[in-house]
């Protein structure tokens, strides 16, 4: 294979630099009360997991856990949210179907009802069934035929489940077990931990979801577990909507466990306003909670042979929401650069903010106006966009936020001389993973965030200030080759290693069954080795290496074999 670049793209049009977006998507994602179990100190945290997104009556509907409503586009951009009543809006995983020109709502955990609305726009939900069980996960899916079905599914052991509907009562006529679904002895990426690394644990399978496309049917299923960054989804298909299933050995179809956020599980697949496919999926921090969740979007494909594929590459960098719905070519200029900042808590010094890491964050002392935080980027740099992700340190509020951070952002070339690029009156609106595209590319070496206010009695403060552009410097070298041992004592495992290249940050392992379906993806900073044990038994597979720093992407010219 000869090489292949991705350099920084060419001028766009203003209407086109505008329509893209950066995951996780910028929504008010609601504060959960600390109630639940698994991580102390107790604290608020926010939330939101598990999403349907569902077309209805020319607008799309996107529901998702503890959200207390759910929110409409006609875009997929814009996102308006909806307070609901009359359906379990505090319970987790909401499911739709349209039917009969109305929206019919399951959610999890058990509930014993099936809503129905012919209004969502209304908030308005009444009860259409009252049902003898309840559904963990549940998957409404209304067949071209006309039938109804419901898959669902959410243990640490066991199968999911399908059953047919009636129509007209919403209980079940047949059922059957789904035993395809789960096989951590031979799926590494079903092991759970952020590496799958804990092969001793239990891993949850959960998150059905079911497509139909040209008459076949895609269930998707998710696994190990919504805390950890290799949180994924499997696929089986089948001729049946009950079946038999088979699983598809380049699983998990939608896979992201690196980069600033990591997670593409529990979700759902849909068709966008041009036909396009997407899948939207739940993404982890888990540091205040486990459930402690955000939601992600990414283009999603059919290959010519009927494979499933979702793109996660750089899937929380820049991206066309049209045309081929790639990436914009503006690279991350804040990784790793010199931080200062007003003031910081013992813990949560500047540098958190700019390690590339939703994790970690950074925190001043107050919430009061005229704290800031600084990065100088090492060099006169192009600026395109910015993404602020605001950390809410000590936030004291459940639900819905009393308002949004207001602040300023301001660049320099010198650090003495500052202009806004990003106004006050851009900012105010509950915006905890905002989003600012520049009207026009700004020259900077320096780039200041200044506080206006905090709300929620929070600090101010950040997981990290992304500044996405360019550099003046050259793409970096080709990875020319590279090798894989594969575990002999577990196949799951396999070692990958590559030397380094003139010009690197850093490197995306790409691998697959074969060259043209590499479903996985590993960021890889700071080494040349990576150790994925996110494989298949008896599975062979291939994988390339490429080179990416400020300017672009050097993309690998082999293509080695995993065995």
């Amino acid at each position: 294979m000869g090489a292949m670049c991705l350099a920084a793209h060419p001028a766009v049009k203003a209407q086109d630099r505008l329509r893209t977006y950066v995951n996780p998507i910028d929504l008010p994602y609601r504060f959960q009360a600390p109630s639940m179990p698994f991580k102390t100190p107790r604290v608020p945290f926010r939330e939101a997991a598990d999403p349907t997104v569902v077309f209805f009556k020319g607008e799309y509907w996107l529901f998702a856990s503890h959200s207390l409503g759910y929110w409409h586009s006609k875009t997929l951009d814009n996102w308006q949210f909806v307070k609901a009543s009359g359906y379990a809006v505090e319970k987790f995983a909401p499911t739709a179907v349209a039917m009969d020109g109305k929206l019919y709502l399951a959610v999890s955990e058990g509930v014993r009802q099936i809503w129905v609305s012919d209004d969502p726009g209304s908030g308005k939900w009444t009860v259409a069934a009252n049902i003898p069980a309840g559904y963990q996960d549940p998957c409404l899916f209304l067949d071209t035929d006309g039938r109804l079905y419901m898959y669902d599914g959410l243990a640490p052991s066991g199968p999911l489940h399908v059953a047919e509907l009636d129509r007209k009562t919403l209980l079940p006529l047949r059922k059957a077990d789904i035993p395809q679904s789960r096989d951590k002895e031979h799926r590494g990426w079903e092991v759970p931990g952020d590496s799958n690394e804990r092969v001793k644990y239990l891993s949850f399978v959960e998150g059905a979801w079911m497509t139909k496309h040209a008459n076949r049917y895609y269930l998707e299923y998710s696994a190990p577990g919504t805390e950890f960054k290799t949180y994924a989804n499997g696929l089986l298909t089948a001729d049946n909507p009950m079946g038999p299933f088979t699983y598809q050995s380049y699983s998990p179809f939608a896979f992201k466990p690196t980069g600033f956020i990591a997670g593409a599980g529990h979700g759902s697949t849909f068709q966008g306003p041009r036909g396009d496919w997407w899948h939207v999926g739940t993404m982890t921090i888990s540091v205040r909670h486990n459930f402690e969740r955000r939601l992600g979007l990414f283009p999603t494909r059919f290959t010519a042979s009927g494979e499933l594929v979702t793109d996660t590459y750089l899937g929380d960098y820049p991206h066309y929401y049209g045309g081929s719905r790639g990436l914009t070519g503006w690279m991350l200029l804040s990784r790793g650069k010199a931080a200062t900042a007003s003031s910081f808590v013992d813990g949560f010094a500047p540098d958190r903010a700019a390690d590339e890491d939703v994790r970690t964050w950074w925190s001043a002392k107050t919430g009061d106006s005229g704290e800031w935080f600084q990065l100088d980027l090492g060099g006169r740099k192009t600026i395109q966009a910015l993404q602020v992700n605001l950390a809410d340190q000590d936030a004291v509020t459940v639900g819905e936020s009393d308002g949004g951070f207001r602040y300023e952002i301001e660049a320099s070339t010198n650090g003495r001389a500052w202009r806004a690029i990003v106004p006050a009156a851009a900012t105010g609106r509950d915006a905890p993973h905002a989003y600012h595209v520049l009207a026009r590319p700004a020259q900077a070496r320096f780039v200041r965030i200044r506080n206006l206010h905090s709300p929620n009695g929070a600090k101010f403060s950040l997981y990290d200030l992304r500044v996405f552009g360019s550099a003046p410097i050259p793409l970096p070298s080709v990875v020319a080759g590279g090798s894989a041992q594969r575990d002999p004592t577990d196949p799951r495992h396999a070692r990958l290693e590559w030397k380094a290249v003139k010009g690197a940050d850093f490197y995306i392992v790409r691998l697959g069954t074969r060259a043209d379906l590499m479903t996985q993806n590993y960021q890889v900073y700071d080494k040349t080795a990576l150790d994925v044990r996110s494989l298949d038994a008896g599975v062979p597979y291939v994988f390339t290496v490429d080179a990416v720093n400020e300017r672009g992407i050097a993309k690998g010219r082999f293509v080695a074999e995993i065995r």
